[in-house]
């Protein structure tokens, strides 16, 4: 059961990132920007992005309260601390993306110290889970290790190459959907196949 209501909270944030950059304006583009942006304070339809973010959330708080014993302390305190960045990120919005409109600076900056707290948080509980599995782990070392990478390197690309900003973003979220889905998928003892450490 707790299995199953991660997925369906992770699949449920990926399909509202989805929607809510179908629902922002012509002006908008994915590509660029990210999905912060989408749920900017005073932006139409910015509830969509924010409640996928409550979403994924949602799903990492219950996979670590199940994963705890397996995890331990390092790994769980670490995505505990990824989910209750995750929810200071749909409480506290970034700034519009559209020019001259009017924004409060001061949640603008509490949603940076949110998201940065996010990427640092899952980075950490990503390097956690690695020392920690066995020799015959390789599958799972292997999603570790793609994961670490997405969360370390795509950010520093997209902020040299801001035409592609918000895509890559969506490519790490991507990742991190993925690699929660598995640690999920692991509490059932259905992910053996791709070493996961159950």
């Amino acid at each position: 059961k707790a299995c199953a209501a991660v997925l369906l909270l992770l699949i449920t944030s990926a399909a509202l990132v989805v929607l809510a950059a179908i629902e922002m304006p012509a002006a908008y583009s994915w590509r660029t920007h990210s999905i912060s942006e989408s749920a900017a304070q005073g932006q139409l339809y910015a509830w969509v992005a924010r409640l996928s973010f409550l979403c994924f959330g949602a799903a990492v708080l219950l996979l670590s309260l199940v994963r705890k014993p397996v995890w331990g302390r390092g790994a769980y305190w670490s995505h505990l601390a990824f989910a209750c960045c995750m929810f200071g990120t749909a409480a506290f919005s970034h700034k519009p993306w559209l020019p001259d409109a009017p924004f409060d600076p001061f949640e603008d900056v509490l949603h940076s110290v949110t998201a940065t707290g996010m990427g640092f948080a899952f980075a950490a509980g990503v390097v956690v889970r690695l020392i920690q599995r066995g020799p015959r782990t390789v599958g799972a070392r292997v999603l570790d290790a793609i994961a670490l990478l997405a969360a370390t390197v795509l950010s520093p690309i997209g902020a040299v190459l801001p035409e592609v900003g918000g895509m890559l973003q969506r490519a790490m979220f991507l990742v991190a959907y993925i690699w929660y889905g598995a640690e999920a998928l692991a509490v059932a003892g259905l992910s053996r196949r791709i070493g996961n450490d159950a």
